[in-house]
This record gives structure tokens, sequence and C-alpha cells, in this order.
């Protein structure tokens, strides 16, 4: 007799399921650019086997590929899962370091962390508030932090907001003792001070320090 839901599950089926799964795992800790041979040699699965399930996940939303078509990143309907997970609210100790930057710029200071290649805001700026979180959180192309993300090796992101026009945004990396990027601090200002950006990475960067110990 059928299941009620009348979709047999096959043998095959919670196998499959679980490659997808593993993938899906894999590209979160190698981070975004990684390829199908990286997949296919670290999980020691046949790369037709790979190619299939990233083409998959991709079709589902579940992967995207890279504009440039390098490897394959984290997709929509991953990070808005994440999203649907309250981020626990930082220390103590961290959100002094925050508030202290806070007191000493004219500008929204907003703190994120990156768990497997996906971007959580863990400290917005009641004050300057972010312009879109939900979709600053789900597209990495639309924010300075989500600069970082792109490109983990960078050592600060400036970029004009395209959400909100006549805003801008400085982001700096905070890494663990490897070199990782763990979290990022941004400024949100105007597009004049960013294009003179000096002044507010050396405050930046000095809260990044502090931070480092405290997050990584």
């Amino acid at each position: 007799m059928p299941p009620a839901s009348g979709v047999e599950l096959r043998a095959r089926q919670p196998k499959a399921i679980q490659h997808a799964l593993h993938v899906l795992e894999e590209v979160a800790r190698l981070g975004p650019g990684v390829t199908a041979q990286q997949i296919s040699t670290s999980l020691g699965m046949p790369r037709a086997t790979a190619y299939r399930l990233l083409n998959l996940l991709v079709q589902e939303e579940y992967l995207v590929r890279l504009p440039d078509l390098s490897g394959f990143a984290l997709g929509s309907k991953v990070t808005q899962l994440a999203t649907l997970v309250p981020t626990a609210p930082p220390p103590r100790a961290v959100r002094r370091v925050v508030d202290d930057l806070r007191g000493r710029v004219r500008a929204g200071v907003h703190l994120v962390r990156y768990d497997g290649g996906i971007l959580q805001i863990v400290d917005a700026d009641p004050d300057f508030a972010l312009s879109d979180e939900v979709r600053i959180s789900r597209d990495p192309h639309v924010s300075a932090l989500g600069g970082l993300l792109l490109d983990a090796s960078a050592g600060f992101v400036s970029m004009s907001s395209p959400i909100v026009p006549g805003r801008a945004c400085l982001a700096v990396p905070i890494r663990d003792d490897r070199g990782a990027l763990v979290a990022g601090i941004a400024l949100a200002t105007t597009p004049a001070r960013a294009a003179e950006p000096a002044p507010l990475l050396a405050v930046l960067r000095e809260a990044a320090e502090r931070l480092e110990p405290l997050l990584a």
C-alpha cells in the first residue's frame, strides 16, 4: 500500500539526499569559489556524481555559480533558512568595543559574523538602521560586509549602497589566528567620507583588532 502522500520513497533516495547534504556541507566548509573538482576530491566522490549533485543544488537554489563561473557558493534557500534562526546576542565585551566605536564616529556601526559562508548580522546599529537586513543577509553583492565574504582576502571593502542612494559603507575583516575570515565590522556613512577612507579605516581597524580575540 503506498504512503498517504502518494510518494514512493525508493531505497536509493535517502543515499542521494545524504550525498547532496554532504556537498552542501562541503561548500559551506570550503567557502565561496569551491570547485566541483575540490568537492569530488574532498568527499571521495566520482566527479560525475559531484557535477550532477552540484547542478541539481544550483537548480533548486541551494547553491549558486559565481559570476565568473570559477566555482560555487551557498544559495538563497540556504541563507533564507539561516536568517530564520535568531542570532545570539554578542557577549558583553564585544558590545563594549562596538559601543565605544559608535561613540567615536558619526556613522552607523554594524557587526556581522560569517558562519559557513553565510552572513549573520550580530549587532546592527539601532541609531543608523541597515537599509535592508534581509537582503544584506541573503545577497553579498549589495553591501561592503557581503563584499568581504566574496573576497575573503580583502583588507577592506568600500562601496556605495545599491539599495539607498546617498549612502556608502566601509567594512574591514576580523580574522582568527589562522587568518580565516570570521566576522566583519562596517561603518555606514556618506559617499564623500567613504571616498577618503583613511581616517575611518584607522578607527575601524583598531576596533577589529580589539574584537579579534573576542570573536575568533
